[in-house]
Order: C-alpha cells, then sequence, then structure tokens
C-alpha cells in the first residue's frame, strides 16, 4: 500500500515513520526544498534525532508524486494550511481513496472544522473519503512506541475502519468514531485550554487552578460542540478529555509552552517566535470567540485567554475577571 503524506513537521513525520515501520510505501510532500533534502540526505527530523526514516520513506517538493495512485492520503500541515494545500491538491483531480486529517482546528472567518473545510474545498462528493484521527497523542512518546490510544471518525464507516485499522499497531491503539464533528471539535479546543493551563503555572498557580480549568474548560467545550451538531457525549472521550487531560499537563505540548512563556510575563508574540511553530490553540481561539457571539454563549475561559493574547489584558487580570464572576449553580 502507498501512502501520501501532505506536510513532514514533527507530527508528520512520526505518523509516516509509524505507518513505515509497518513496512507500508510512505512518501512525504513539504513547499520547503530545504526541509526535503535535509530527511533525504538526513534520514531523520530534526525534532528525532534517534529516529531514523526507514528506506521506505522518501521526501519529495513535487505533490503529484504523493498524490499518484495513493492508497491513503494524511494530511499534516496545520489548521490554517488545510484550506491552500487542498485547494493544490484540487488541481490533480479529486482524490479517490481515504483523506485522513490530523491537524486539530476551527477554520478563522468561516467558523468550519477541518472535515468542513475539504467537503468546502473538494465539494460535497467527497464525504465519503473525509475521515479525521485525534486524541491524546505527543508525537515525541508515538514515536518512542509508548502505549497510545485515539480516535478514528470519518463520514463513512467503511472509510473510517480503514484508517482504523491501518493506523492500528502494537503500541499505537486506536477506536473508531462515526462523530465526526465532534472529535474534531474536541482537538481544536482542547489547545486553548492547554494555553490557559499554561499561563496558569507560568504564575505559579497549581493542581487545584489547573483542575478548575480543566473541568470548566471541558464545560465550555461541550456547550459550544453542540453548535457544529457533535455529541457532546464525544468530548468526554479521547478526542475531548483524552486529548484535553495531556495537553493541560505536558511540557511536550505545544501550546502550554506557550501559555507557560505568557505566564511568566513573555509577550504573546516573542512567545509564540520563542516555540518556533504554529500555536493552534492561539489560531483557534478566534473561531471559538466568533462561533460563541454568533449562538449567544458565554465561555468566560476562552474569552479570557482571547484577551490576553489578542487585546494585550495582563494575565493576572484574566484570573481576577474569572474569579469575580457572579456564584453560579454547576451546571454539567
Amino acid at each position: 500500500m502507498k501512502i501520501g503524506f501532505l506536510g513532514i513537521g514533527s507530527w508528520g513525520f512520526c505518523l509516516a515513520h509509524l505507518l513505515a515501520s509497518k513496512g507500508y510505501e510512505v512518501i512525504s510532500w513539504s513547499r520547503s526544498a530545504g526541509e526535503v533534502t535535509h530527511l533525504k540526505e538526513k534520514r531523520y527530523h530534526p525534532r528525532f534525532l534517534s529516529a531514523k526514516a526507514f528506506d521506505n520513506m522518501d521526501f519529495t517538493n513535487d505533490m503529484a508524486l504523493v498524490l499518484e495512485k495513493a492508497d491513503l492520503i494524511v494530511e499534516a500541515v496545520t489548521a490554517a494550511g488545510v484550506r491552500p494545500v487542498f485547494e493544490q491538491v484540487k488541481t490533480y483531480g479529486i482524490p479517490k481513496c481515504p483523506v485522513v486529517l490530523t491537524s486539530k482546528g476551527i477554520e478563522q472567518n468561516t467558523e468550519l472544522l477541518l472535515s468542513e473545510v475539504l467537503l468546502d474545498v473538494l465539494g460535497t462528493d467527497a464525504k465519503n473519503i473525509i475521515t479525521c484521527l485525534s486524541g491524546p497523542s505527543l508525537a515525541e512518546e508515538v514515536i518512542r512506541q509508548m502505549p497510545t490510544s485515539v480516535v478514528a471518525a470519518g463520514y463513512d464507516v467503511e472509510a473510517m475502519n480503514f484508517v482504523r485499522d491501518t493506523f492500528t499497531t502494537g503500541h499505537f491503539r486506536v477506536y473508531s468514531n462515526s462523530d465526526v464533528l465532534g472529535v474534531q471539535f474536541g482537538g481544536a479546543m482542547k489547545n486553548i485550554m492547554a494555553i490557559a493551563c499554561g499561563i496558569s503555572d507560568g504564575l505559579g498557580y497549581g493542581d487545584n487552578t489547573r483542575a478548575a480549568l480543566m473541568t470548566r474548560g471541558l464545560h465550555e467545550m461541550r456547550r459550544l460542540a453542540e453548535t457544529k451538531h457533535a455529541r457532546p457525549e464525544t468530548l468526554n472521550g479521547l478526542s475531548g478529555m483524552g486529548d484535553l487531560g495531556v495537553t493541560c499537563t505536558s511540557s511536550l505540548s505545544r501550546n502550554f509552552r506557550y501559555g507557560n512563556l505568557i505566564g511568566k510575563g513573555m509577550p504573546p508574540e516573542q512567545a509564540r517566535e520563542r516555540i518556533g511553530a504554529v500555536v493552534e490553540g492561539a489560531y483557534s481561539a478566534v473561531s471559538a470567540m466568533q462561533l460563541a457571539k454568533d449562538h449567544h454563549i458565554i465561555i468566560p475561559i476562552t474569552q479570557a485567554i482571547y484577551q490576553v493574547i489578542y487585546e494585550k489584558l495582563p494575565p493576572l487580570e484574566a484570573v481576577k475577571q474569572l474569579m469575580v464572576r457572579a456564584p453560579k449553580e454547576e451546571l454539567l
């Protein structure tokens, strides 16, 4: 089986490495000629010096080579990059094989989840090939073959189960879930909450604060998920609570580290530069606020993160605003 990857960042390389370990032919595309040259010559990713690329892994700047006769296409760019990349894919024709989305986010201005972006770009006839993979899966641990469980979701059961079986290994367990929008929504929103927990830790707060942010953050996620007609209970699973748990507590989480730098006093833009990569929670916070405003839903934690990042609200002031809100009954 030939598997084509669109994007070879740390997560893309990690998943390509996982599938290549099963003997599949894997070819990965990147716009960056330097990135491709490095991987072809050095055979390792800069983030994973000990994980050498297998002989059945190849890298290219030619998208046509990746798409040609592919049995599976895996997206591994960024939430903002999904639309332009698949607009380019479309110029070669609508894919006939399943497409797996691995990025997590909500597109700005359109408020679309990434599967909805693909439907917008490729057309509704492509619905039966669109799937996604989400869950608590830090690349640094997956590539070291630490036991990990995630969720595959899709509009079409056959495509969803094909993706589930293709990615499953002895250390990477994949469940299936037909709630495509719910699975994606959990993955997008947990990044915002991870920024909140990072800020909390950066301010010197402890486990009580983090637990409160995660619990009330999950409540915001469930309420907002209904605006996308997702099943709220999906947020209790691996793609919701599971992903929230690891992203909000691990120093390996890019979103957590970004928030931590802000909590320690670094301006958001400088913190983003220090991270050196896209911070998906900062991107999705804009879309989440748009959704909340359109549907008249109050999401105080998400709003606080948005204000800290985009309106220069001091983190301590954001904490004060959250704590002095009027008392109310805990609704679950």
